[in-house]
């Protein structure tokens, strides 16, 4: 696989009509005179006063071009982006299990790049996050003109990391794989992906049993279109070690509730709420049981 061909493939998207003016209003961005990084549960830097002054409209104006904002939260300056996911929720959740300290770290499904900017903190050599989402990319290099960061991010999808130039020490695949048709084969692709003894630290929507089945929605999932499996956590664990993984943990499981995901001014649309049955918020509109994650890391031999 050529990547160097794919990337300019990918670059091209960036002139898509519907990308072109959001390309255009971050490259009219000002340089901006920052006084303080916040890399906390929200996200973000304070401004100098007379910068921010002078430039806040345009600031504001160029993140609700950017719509929609589904993670985060972040803040640029007085300016307070309310994403739909509470990121800071799973991130934190997520943290007490992973040491990226020195290490090759790549984040799968990437959006735009909240939990890259988290994990600089933790000072790993290198942080590389991969999604082909063109609208994605474009909030991750608004929110970089102000962070000013080393992260590399590939307009590049999870069956690309097996073939990338570096291997990983950690990958991280959060809320991805329920939207792969091929599951097994998508863990395949991760696990080629890591170095002897990496680790793969990955979500997904679950469901209760005990026996190694999955839920096929037929249609749709929590109005979802693109959700194909949802297994129960023996099925996940098959599904880790057939792609090669030596050993699965299951760090925590966890409803998704509407604290963490909801409706806000920066998404416009519809959100967890509209997508459970009014009458029994158990299950989703469809009659399937509601939306319930299973977090696990898994290794590769030494």
């Amino acid at each position: 696989m050529n990547l160097q061909s794919l990337r300019a493939e990918r670059r091209k998207w960036l002139t898509w009509k519907n990308i072109a003016p959001l390309q255009e209003a971050i490259a009219a961005l000002p340089d901006p005179v920052v006084t303080q990084v916040h890399l906390g549960d929200v996200v973000g830097v304070e401004l100098d006063p007379a910068f921010e002054a002078e430039h806040e409209t345009q600031i504001e104006q160029t993140a609700r071009l950017l719509m929609p904002w589904r993670k985060g939260p972040f803040r640029i300056g007085k300016l307070f982006i309310d994403s739909e996911w509470q990121s800071q929720i799973k991130y934190n959740l997520l943290e007490p299990h992973f040491d990226l300290r020195d290490k090759v770290v790549g984040d799968i499904g990437c959006n735009n790049g909240y939990y890259l900017f988290r994990m600089q903190a933790h000072a790993p050599a290198k942080l590389i996050g991969f999604d082909p989402s063109a609208q994605y990319y474009s909030q991750f290099q608004f929110l970089n003109h102000f962070l000013r960061t080393n992260i590399t991010y590939e307009m590049l999808g999870v069956e690309h990391v097996e073939h990338y130039e570096e291997k990983f020490d950690t990958l991280f695949c959060l809320g991805v794989l329920y939207h792969r048709p091929d599951p097994v084969g998508t863990l395949k692709s991760l696990y080629r992906g890591l170095n002897p003894g990496g680790e793969l630290i990955l979500d997904t929507f679950m469901i209760d049993g005990e026996e190694e089945v999955c839920l096929t929605p037929r249609e749709r999932y929590s109005k979802i279109g693109n959700i194909y499996f949802i297994p129960t956590v023996a099925a996940l664990t098959n599904w880790c070690l057939r792609a090669g993984f030596e050993s699965v943990e299951v760090l925590e499981i966890r409803k998704t509730n509407l604290e963490e995901q909801r409706k806000t001014e920066w998404i416009a649309s519809q959100s967890l709420e509209h997508f459970l049955d009014p009458d029994d918020p158990s299950k989703t509109v469809e009659g399937y049981p509601a939306p319930k994650r299973v977090y696990i890391k898994a290794t590769v031999s030494a």
